[in-house]
């Protein structure tokens, strides 16, 4: 059984909170990029980067960052790796980092992100934004700013849609049996 836990406005507001506690925690957007993981972290982003600007007036540079080379289940086999551009234009060094992704749930998404920033300079901070934290870490990795925290169990799936990538936004809880 599929239950929707985000409609679109409570992804629209789960935003603009998000939005108003980076600008908050930063006093402002002095130094401050956003860096999206390929996919949906990517729309979150860039979201938040919209957000950013009609609150204070100001574009925040945005990245985007893939992390297939930097997964640590390359070697098992389970995947079938599909590469795409990592697009960061601006330095990274010095910088407060906003990490975005749609889900956090083990940790080794964002474990992975974070090793493939480093290759581009040392940053001054790496803070974790997330629509959905779902639990269920393996990593000691916590996010700064949430969206939403849904408890789940472990055979269970979130599905973050947005109209971006899926024509509607929508946060489902997936059973496994579905």
């Amino acid at each position: 059984m599929n239950s929707a836990t985000l409609e679109a406005e409570d992804i629209k507001r789960a935003i603009t909170r998000i939005a108003h506690e980076i600008l908050e925690k930063n006093k402002g957007t002095e130094n401050l990029v956003l860096v999206g993981i390929r996919t949906r972290g990517v729309t979150l982003a860039r979201r938040i980067q919209d957000k950013i600007a009609e609150i204070e007036n100001t574009q925040l540079d945005l990245g985007i960052l893939d992390i297939t080379l930097y997964r640590d289940d390359l070697g098992a086999g389970k995947q079938n790796p599909v590469l795409k551009a990592t697009e960061i234009s601006f330095p990274i060094s010095g910088k407060q980092i906003i990490l975005c992704d749609d889900v956090l749930f083990t940790g080794r998404t964002i474990r992975a992100a974070i090793d493939a920033l480093m290759d581009f300079g040392r940053p001054a901070s790496v803070q974790l934004a997330v629509l959905i934290d779902r639990g269920h870490r393996e990593l000691p990795i916590r996010p700064d700013f949430v969206g939403k925290n849904i408890p789940t169990s472990k055979n269970m799936k979130v599905q973050v849609m947005f109209c971006e990538t899926d024509g509607e936004d929508r946060v489902l809880i997936i059973n496994s049996k579905d």
